[in-house]
């Protein structure tokens, strides 16, 4: 430990190397901040998870047909059969799969529409495969994609993958508001089409029904009526002809209830033949009422035929009008392509709208447009597994906040100097470096994007605590020997700078042996590297920076203290000028004597 002692003091005894030091730990610190905006560590609230399980939610075009729908399903079953590590497939026509976690928040159990299909996708166990199912997803996406969306044009194919953290209706979630429904369904299909262009963002989906043309039967009450027939009878041979109805009950003395008997027509009866108003004309033609004379009169002279606009489902947030557009992002941070989408929707918008920016208290990403000519406010407002990230890692900074702001004061209150408790603070938040660079090393030397996640901060709120303690235990060593030994300042921080190594190492290797085995985790993975690199770091500045501000302030010493340094430093002053004299004057001696 005597070269830490000499190494210590010799950067102590120089400015020059002093200010070097300074300067290298912020340089450092500066350059690691800049690692978020270049891109070189992406945040995230937590990485892609290796299940043994994903879905496929499947949306035709609204007002398909459930055959259309199966078409499209059994393209994607032709392709992913072909993988090896695709166990089985289930399929669920015109509603979701049994409820699962990630269902949770998307609404799977509200579908049972005859455009809407899910497919659950079982795999095998992750021990035995060497592909994670967040990469065997983002590989398989674009595949089904180019051969399957085109099958019906319009359809949307999204892969649903098991979440790390709460289930979100999707990771990016742009909430389009206003009044004007008509209008915010244009804005909603912007929308769409900037996130469809931008980056990195797949899986992009309007959560609207789309407006399209249908036919209504209308009974003719008047004509029913004079052909002594009854409203229910036209209801019911029409349920019958398309869709099926009980039409009698059988009793069991097996069963407590009366058991339904359910009449409906084979497919090909049921089907149409075409689309258009003829083909339905056709279909009912051949349906006749018999009325109470024995009178068959046929279906077609008591309905109209009218053709009308469907009518969307109209989905209300705060008693206000809304349309969700969605976005998954491709194993990438949600940070970056929202950034980029929203330059290019204020780019995009402001022909037509006056743009402006929420405010940075209530939701800092919102856009508020105003209509130039009509006036009309329209709000796009960001959700999502975004805003949870974004709230998580505020409501983290805001933890970490009150953990520096309750170490400082208990620091105040122990040393009753603002100075000392400035160092370690200042010693432990540098840990912070080793954090940011540890993340940066991790993603590397890994083969899949190492994120900044949100149990990366808790290490690193963790980490506080350890580093506060190396700087305390360093100070208060110091203190011992100035106070007590009578020690130089510079000589007395080199001692203890040289006598805390030790435990502080082994503290270190006790720290990095114990997280080792959480870094290879995919979800505490952030967690175990901030420990380990952020302990590193925190051993660098506990045993350099922390001395070299402690060097350059007077609050280790007590006022007594640094009087009698003052005094013991003159002495020598005096010692060694009369030193100075002495051998001058014997040089002079051994002059004359010469001579």
């Amino acid at each position: 430990m005597k070269k830490i002692e000499d190494f210590v003091y010799w950067i102590l005894e120089s400015r020059f190397r002093k200010n070097m030091v300074i300067g290298l730990t912020i340089l450092a610190f500066f350059a690691s901040l800049l690692m978020f905006p270049t891109g070189a560590v992406l945040a995230r609230m937590l990485p892609g998870k290796n299940a043994t399980t994903f879905s496929i939610y499947l949306d035709t075009p609204t007002g398909s047909s459930i055959k259309e729908t199966k078409r499209v399903a059994h393209c994607i079953g032709d392709v992913l059969k072909n993988e090896k590590d695709i166990v089985d497939m289930s399929f669920f026509y015109g509603q979701g799969i049994p409820l699962d976690y990630a269902g949770l928040a998307k609404g799977s159990v509200m579908k049972q529409a005859e455009n809407e299909a899910e497919i659950s996708v079982n795999l095998t166990p992750t021990h035995e495969r060497e592909e994670p199912s967040f990469l065997m997803v983002s590989r398989l996406r674009p595949i089904v994609n180019e051969q399957c969306a085109n099958v019906v044009p319009g359809t949307s194919i999204k892969f649903i993958e098991q979440p790390s953290g709460p289930p979100t209706l999707a990771q990016i979630v742009v909430e389009v508001t206003g009044k004007n429904l008509k209008q915010i369904r244009e804005l909603s299909h912007e929308v769409a089409d900037i996130l469809k262009n931008t980056k990195d963002l797949v899986d992009v989906d309007i959560l609207s029904d789309e407006v399209y043309e249908t036919y209504k039967l209308v009974p003719d009450i008047q004509k029913i009526a004079d052909e002594s027939l009854s409203v229910e009878q036209v209801n019911n041979i029409l349920y019958l002809a398309f869709q099926g109805m009980v039409v009698a009950t059988k009793n069991s003395k097996n069963k407590l209830t009366q058991i339904p008997i359910y009449l409906v027509l084979n497919r090909k009866s049921k089907e149409l033949e075409g689309d258009g108003v003829e083909s339905l004309k056709a279909k009912i033609e051949g349906l006749n009422l018999m009325n109470r004379r024995g009178e068959q009169t046929p279906l077609t002279e008591l309905v109209k035929i009218v053709k009308v606009k469907s009518n969307p489902t109209i989905t209300h947030k705060d008693l206000k009008r809304m349309i969700n557009v969605i976005a998954e992002t491709d194993n990438v941070s949600q940070v970056y392509p929202l950034l980029d989408a929203r330059s290019k929707m204020m780019e995009h918008f402001k022909e037509k709208y006056k743009v402006e920016t929420a405010p940075i208290s209530t939701y800092m990403f919102d856009l508020i447009l105003t209509d130039k000519k009509t006036g009309e406010r329209f709000l796009i407002r960001w959700d999502g597994e975004m805003k949870v990230t974004l709230d998580t890692f505020r409501d983290l900074g805001a933890a970490f906040i009150a953990a520096l702001v309750l170490i400082f004061f208990l620091l105040v209150i122990y040393y009753k100097s603002f100075a000392i408790s400035g160092i370690i603070l200042g010693g432990s938040f540098l840990s912070l470096i080793g954090v940011i660079i540890g993340h940066w090393v991790a993603d590397l030397v890994t083969t899949n994007t190492f994120f900044l996640t949100a149990t990366s901060l808790i290490g690193f709120i963790a980490l506080m605590g350890i580093s506060s303690r190396n700087s305390l235990l360093l100070i208060d060593y110091t203190m011992g020997l100035i106070h007590y030994d009578d020690m130089e300042k510079k000589r007395a921080i080199a001692k203890a700078s040289a006598t805390r190594a030790t435990p502080i190492f082994l503290t270190a290797v006790a720290i990095i042996l114990g997280s080792a085995l959480l870094a290879s985790d995919p979800i505490f993975g952030g967690l175990g590297v901030a420990l380990i690199s952020g302990t590193v770091a925190a051993v660098f500045v506990s045993l350099l920076f922390v001395p070299v501000l402690m060097s350059n302030t007077a609050a280790i010493c007590k006022p007594e203290t640094i009087e009698a340094q003052k005094a013991q430093e003159a002495r020598k002053k005096e010692k060694a000028k009369k030193a100075s004299s002495n051998t001058d004057d014997e040089k002079e001696t051994k002059k004359e004597d010469k001579k």
